[in-house]
């Protein structure tokens, strides 16, 4: 392990040209064509064998020397948001309107370090490696096209990380439990009757019926469900009618709900398709629903987080574990390579304190990273990996 961090810590100045690199030409969800080819380069250089996923996903495999072992995967996110940066510095976005303000750049960089670190160790462990480079995780819902050419199958522990800003860069979120919420997004479009509002009663109006479904849905959260489990029920968008003088006849809303558990998550889709389809029966109206899955509740293997915070523990000292972080309604598609899978998804420690865009929250428009977190974050992936594959 003193060796593996050596090695890591080696890295220091070839991850921050990547991460830069990456950071300078973001590209969005399943447009990440640049992306792919500077991964793909980076892996033929190292002889790591590769293949794309769809058109902009790449899954690389790397195997041990020694006979035995099993399969671990590993996963980074390679997307970018569709934000304008407002950073000045040499190596902020050359894509204006785009920008990698999730840290998905650093992630990526990280994962290619960890191949090289496990590609120069291949003799200290036997199985396979897999590295999914996953595009659009910000789309969510996207890791099936991976799973459906088994990226999963055989695989014995999943491993992934995200920077997390609001952790100093000496530190490491390696908590057991829920991590992040579920994500869910609904489109409910009530039909009614358009006439002319003198004679409301000849027609059926779709605005009222959704403005009644809305008042109404937060009393799922207040009534319905554990007042210390955290739940959402959020509306985002309402359109509906076309003239001030006559009712709706139809009203389109857009919301969605972030849950922390299967089950509740599973029960409010079927009390919000209750409410709404009652809500207009009570009307005269109908409704139709659209559900979006956009992420389970990630929710980290209890057994698997304490053997990544032992890895740590004994290989990097000098970080500092954090199990207790606070729970996150922001959701990640990470979440479904651990539905069947044990694995654990780390936050790595990205802020500094004397750098404050480095504890700017992701999404932001001013979104930078402390860039000395890169080498452990490289470390991270390839010193689990090769423990597990010991074990």
């Amino acid at each position: 392990m003193e060796t593996l961090k050596e090695q890591a810590l080696a890295l220091a100045d070839e991850l921050v040209a990547l991460r830069r690199d990456f950071h300078m030409h973001p590209e969005t969800g399943l447009k990440e064509y640049r992306t792919a080819e500077r991964i793909e380069q980076e892996l033929d250089k190292l002889g790591v064998a590769h293949r794309r996923v769809g058109e902009t996903g790449v899954w690389a495999t790397i195997r041990g020397n020694k006979s035995g072992g099993g399969t671990v995967a590993l996963r980074a996110d390679i997307d970018a948001l569709p934000i304008y940066e407002k950073n000045t510095f040499d190596y902020r976005s050359q894509n204006d309107g785009v920008m990698h303000a999730c840290g998905h750049d650093a992630h990526t960089a990280c994962l290619l370090g960890a191949a090289k670190l496990l590609a120069q160790n291949r003799d200290s462990f036997g199985g396979e490696v897999r590295l999914a480079f996953q595009p659009a995780e910000e789309f969510g819902n996207t890791p099936p096209e991976f799973f459906a050419l088994g990226f999963l199958d055989g695989v014995k522990r999943v491993f992934g990380l995200h920077c997390a800003p609001d952790l100093p860069s000496d530190t490491v979120g390696l908590k057991p439990g829920p991590n992040n919420a579920g994500v869910d997004r609904f489109t409910i479009t009530f039909h009614g009757q358009s006439v002319h509002v003198a004679t409301p009663h000849l027609g059926v109006d779709a605005l009222y019926i959704a403005s009644q479904f809305v008042v109404a849905l937060q009393a799922l959260a207040a009534r319905r469900c554990d007042p210390v489990e955290p739940v959402i029920l959020g509306v985002g968008t309402f359109h509906a009618g076309t003239t001030y003088n006559a009712l709706a006849e139809t009203a389109v809303i857009e919301g969605t709900t972030r849950t922390v558990t299967r089950e509740t998550r599973e029960r409010l889709r079927a009390q919000i398709t209750a409410l709404a389809t009652e809500t207009a029966k009570l009307y005269g109206g109908t409704a139709e629903l659209n559900w979006d899955g956009i992420a389970s509740p990630l929710i980290n293997d209890a057994q698997t987080a304490a053997e990544a915070a032992e890895v740590v523990r004994e290989g990097w000292s000098e970080k500092k574990v954090v199990t207790d972080r606070p729970i996150s309604l922001t959701g990640d598609d990470f979440a479904d390579y651990i539905l069947d899978v044990p694995g654990v998804y780390a936050y790595l420690g990205t802020g500094d304190p004397a750098r404050p865009g480095t504890q700017h929250n992701i999404h932001s428009s001013d979104f930078d990273i402390d860039e000395s977190a890169l080498p452990f974050g490289a470390w991270l992936y390839a010193a689990n990996t090769i423990r597990w594959l010991a074990r």
